[in-house]
């Protein structure tokens, strides 16, 4: 585990988040730079056909050494951490033989990972935990899924008796900002089939995810004077609280769960002239995720009718979709991440996505790919932790997964 741990720690303190604002790709240098110091780890440690395109994505090998003809198995992470958070100066912390109780990462600015906030740190005691120093995150998503990928290989190449088929991993740039799959080759990558080393806590195994779509609504008022403004003044500030008060109260984030879809109203800028709306909408079910969408055109219509003169522009995009209608068709693949799983000791937590993974994206163009754990938590702000333990049964799968044979 001391390899595993020093690789990982090398690869948090690399700032790769993405710029959304950018139309690059990848979206920004810093992941560009990341990308060759992973290439040049990989040829160093023995993997074959390494490479890394222009676009920042990086591919590479382990040759079969059993002798068969078995399907190619591709193990894929993501360079880039969240852009919610701030990622310039990460400075992991190590705290080894975790007491159970609350960890102090900045006693200057009252930064605490509180097992009141945060029970399942329970679970960990006893075990190596790695933080961030609270005032940056930690970026184990998904640095931690690529130190596993990067460590399962190395034991691989260095354990041949450990038998297996042609394995191939790929890191991707700006998963983050919704472009991971934009420019991934599949034919140039040649699996078979893939996993995602993108989950959460340990145990972790998603082969759905939501149905995803952004709405950006634009909403133009009228400004005058408020001294003379009855009957002339329309404010689009006002009519954005108005429309949002149409969607249902209880289907948001913080009130959803499980298989429970929502609206997310993330982003607000306005005056009282012109007020722009940004939401995501997710829904596991694909009918409910078409009405979601229905119901967002519906709220600003009955909007526009109260406030004649406002003009409302709606602009829907789907994002991704539901992985589990590919999936299901190639069900095998979970079987054999669910025996690798019970190999290692894990118990396996088959659960829905709330979210999206690069996987989602790959299954629809052709390389069916379900998620398996990184063993993080709390990913994307300044609490974000992950056991050195999880992480290492997660090096145990990947090795579990590509020693197996298909049923």
């Amino acid at each position: 585990m001391e390899k595993l741990l020093e690789r990982f720690l090398s690869y948090a303190r690399e700032n790769t988040m993405p710029d959304e604002e950018s139309t690059t790709c990848p979206s920004s240098d810093r992941q560009l730079r990341f990308a060759g110091k992973l290439a040049d780890e990989l040829k160093r440690i023995g993997l074959t056909e390494v490479s890394l395109d222009t676009n920042g994505y990086v591919m590479a090998s382990v040759p079969a050494n059993d002798g068969s003809n078995s399907p190619v198995i591709g193990f894929i992470a993501h360079m880039d951490t969240s852009p919610e958070a701030p990622s310039e100066n990460i400075r992991p912390v190590v705290h080894k033989d975790y007491d159970g109780a609350d960890i102090i990462l900045d006693s200057k600015t009252n930064v605490i990972l509180s097992v009141n906030d945060f029970p399942e740190l329970k679970n960990y005691k006893g075990q190596t935990i790695i933080t961030s120093d609270g005032s940056t995150l930690l970026g184990a998503d998904d640095k931690a899924g690529i130190a596993e990928i990067v460590t399962a290989m190395e034991r691989l190449i260095e354990h041949p008796e450990l038998r297996h088929g042609k394995i191939r991993i790929a890191f991707t740039p700006d998963e983050e900002i919704g472009r991971g799959a934009d420019k991934f080759d599949v034919a140039a990558f040649g699996a078979d089939y893939a996993y995602t080393v993108d989950g959460g806590e340990i145990g972790e195994l998603e082969y759905e995810n939501f149905n995803a779509a952004a709405a950006v609504i634009k909403i133009y008022g009228r400004n005058v004077h408020p001294g003379t403004a009855k009957g002339s003044m329309i404010n689009s500030i006002r009519l954005s609280q108005r429309l949002n008060s149409l969607l249902p109260e209880n289907e948001k984030p913080e009130y959803t769960s499980d298989h429970e879809g929502f609206f997310h109203l993330f982003d607000l800028k306005g005056s009282v002239e012109e007020t722009t709306m940004k939401y995501i909408i997710r829904d596991h079910n694909h009918e409910k995720f078409l009405r979601r969408k229905k119901q967002i055109e519906e709220a600003a219509e009955v909007v526009r009718s109260e406030n004649k003169g406002a003009s409302i522009d709606v602009v829907i995009k789907d994002q991704y979709y539901n992985m589990k209608e590919i999936i299901e068709k190639h069900y095998y693949i979970v079987e054999n991440a669910i025996s690798a799983f019970n190999k290692a000791g894990v118990e396996p937590k088959i659960i829905p996505v709330r979210g999206g993974t690069d996987g989602s994206r790959l299954s629809f163009i052709g390389l069916p790919c379900p998620n398996i754990f990184t063993g993080g938590h709390n990913y994307h702000g300044r609490f974000e932790y992950v056991p050195l333990e999880s992480m290492s049964k997660a090096v145990d799968v990947i090795i579990g997964i590509s020693t197996a044979r298909d049923k």
